[in-house]
């Protein structure tokens, strides 16, 4: 199925058309009333940096409708703070100055977005709240950070109103300042994603498994809060920005991006590749592309080959190899993730592993892994190339499954038949939702502590019977099993099976039964009722006839006990 293009037979012009013959027939799916979340800024700004450039700036923003300036101006230690260098007098809003030393700038601490932002001194004899001690406010509305090189407070993806600026960049300096005086007011954003707790492997029984979403995050609007008992996770709507890799390495489903839904966006995928097939096209080449990106080729004239067909986005984490591996087992010839400036570390870091993943699996699978490919800015070759390879098939693929593993399972499966599988095991990149475990039946008691805290159907008990059974295409490797074990007994065993015994789910371990010596009743393994004996042997509720009642169903039990009360009903007195 790995054929090579013969480039002769490829009709640009044909593409092209049978490309916008998609675009008229099926729209890239959009949620029409996404729910909002509004911020409320007033206007009040804080600003950071040295007098060289905080001075300026201030004089800049001055009687331009902010509400109120603090400046917090960053001198070393022996040199003295500039009385003149602003004019509180001239401006039209209120203006407070206040210096900081180079350990106290060490020291400051801020916390959120716009319209509520908490800057603090983080002294540990005394922390002082800034906006409470110099305006007399709960919180700054905006913060222009024109020192975000020399303290310790730094974001990868800065919070909505979080401003980080160069004053000595003198070309994007007046388009910075007109963008952040425009900061005043109520804004509203998408909530990009929402949260089904239920799918969450993330934390049970106290321990902490899957932590995916919060290694993945620029933004760092995901936290792991810990309850009573259990930690789960929660996302800041006002903090997210929508990078959507959260959604792309959660493997359960757990969060899914909103604009639009994971589920969306591959059958619209399925139906685009089917189209352009049936309009003559020739070869589709799905490139992931964001909506600025996109936006920006436009405005420069820009018109790609007609064989690409782009998968717009909010940003590129919005897609993971999931997206990707269904493009190519619904008739795309290529995948190529179109990268884009100034990306945050995390999400760049993220597109490699999960290109990473991609490679690994179509090795496994049979395929040709550069049919997955990032693509770089500016490589307009690279972008337009014709495709080496054909595609792998024509037709199309049906996911009818709303869950999401369930429909990563199928896309593999599709890919399996039409490839080459290994049949082995093979290593993927560390932190992959791929793998099975290893049960010592030695030390197994069939307690299903294992199975209660299992987030997906990979691990069954058996039933009517003492045993326990693994589906492997289901396990995320969440390591929630392995530490609910009480007798040690599970081991991870990390990478994918590129066979069908990863479909099929099989008897880890299995007892007979222990029947109630009374009536005969099933009611625990061989080994447990071994094992609580064994545990209980010295206990004097136990002694004597008494540890009998061990080899008793609990019906049974208790009845013993009420028995034994009315011969002795001193009995209970004596343990």
């Amino acid at each position: 199925m790995n054929q090579r293009i013969q480039l002769a037979s490829l009709d640009d012009q044909r593409n092209a058309e049978a490309r916008e013959t998609v675009r008229q027939r099926i729209s890239w799916p959009a949620n029409l009333t996404p729910a909002n979340v509004t911020y409320h800024s007033r206007g009040h700004a804080l600003l950071i940096g040295s007098a060289d450039d905080v001075y300026p700036a201030a004089r800049a923003l001055q009687g331009r409708g902010l509400a109120s300036l603090t400046l917090l101006v960053t001198e070393s230690d022996t040199t003295t703070l500039r009385d003149d260098a602003v004019d509180p007098a001239g401006a039209s809003e209120p203006l407070v100055s206040q210096a900081l030393s180079q350990g106290q700038l060490s020291q400051l601490r801020i916390n959120g977005y716009l319209g509520a932002f908490s800057v603090q001194l983080d002294d540990a004899d005394s922390p002082l709240d800034l906006a409470r001690a110099l305006i007399e406010r709960d919180n700054f509305d905006l913060i222009l950070d024109l020192a975000a090189t020399t303290h310790t407070q730094r974001w990868e993806l800065p919070p909505p109103g979080y401003v980080v600026m160069q004053w000595q960049d003198v070309e994007q300096r007046s388009d910075t300042l007109d963008d952040f005086v425009g900061l005043v007011g109520e804004f509203d954003k998408p909530r990009y994603f929402q949260v089904n707790s239920d799918l969450c492997a993330h934390s049970t029984s106290g321990n902490i498994g899957c932590t995916r979403c919060l290694d993945v995050c620029p933004a760092d609007a995901i936290s792991s809060i810990q309850g009573r008992i259990e930690s789960h996770i929660e996302i800041d709507p006002f903090l997210c920005q929508g990078v959507g890799s959260c959604t792309s390495a959660c493997p359960t489903g757990a969060i899914e991006f909103r604009l639009p839904e994971t589920r969306r966006q591959q059958d619209t995928l399925s139906a685009w590749l089917g189209a352009y097939r049936e309009a003559g096209g020739q070869a589709p080449v799905l490139r992931f592309i964001t909506h600025d990106s996109q936006d920006a080729e436009r405005a420069a004239g820009v018109v790609t080959a007609g064989h690409i067909i782009d998968a717009p986005l909010e940003e590129l984490g919005a897609a993971g190899h999931d997206q990707w591996l269904t493009a190519l087992a619904t008739g795309a010839a290529e995948v190529r993730i179109q990268l884009h400036p100034n990306m945050p570390a995390r999400l760049s870091a993220f597109l490699t592993d999960q290109v990473a993943q991609t490679h690994a699996l179509l090795d496994a699978l049979g395929h040709d892994r550069a049919r997955v490919k990032l693509i770089e800015i500016a490589d307009a070759a690279g972008r337009d190339a014709l495709p080496a390879l054909t595609p792998l098939t024509e037709s199309p693929l049906s996911l009818p499954e709303p869950e999401k593993r369930a429909r990563l399972n199928r896309v593999l499966a599709k890919l399996a038949e039409l490839g080459n599988p290994s049949g082995e095991r093979v290593a993927m990149p560390v932190g992959a939702a791929y793998g099975a475990i290893q049960v010592d039946s030695d030390a197994c008691t069939l307690c299903h502590a294992c199975v209660s805290n299992c987030p997906t159907p990979a691990l069954k008990s058996g039933g009517n019977t003492p045993a326990l059974s693994f589906l492997e295409a289901d396990c995320v490797q969440c390591d929630l099993c392995e530490q609910a074990c009480p007798e040690n007994a599970i081991t991870l065993i990390p990478g994918f099976l590129a066979s069908d015994a990863r479909e099929t789910r099989h008897i880890c371990h299995e007892e007979a039964a222990f029947e109630c010596i009374n009536c005969g009743k099933p009611f625990a393994t061989v080994s447990t009722v071994a094992t609580i004996k064994q545990k209980l042997a010295n206990h004097p509720y136990f002694a004597g006839e008494a540890m009998i009642r061990l080899e008793m169903c609990e019906d049974c039990r208790v009845k013993d006990v009420w028995k034994t009360m009315i011969r002795d009903p001193d009995a209970q007195l004596k343990v």
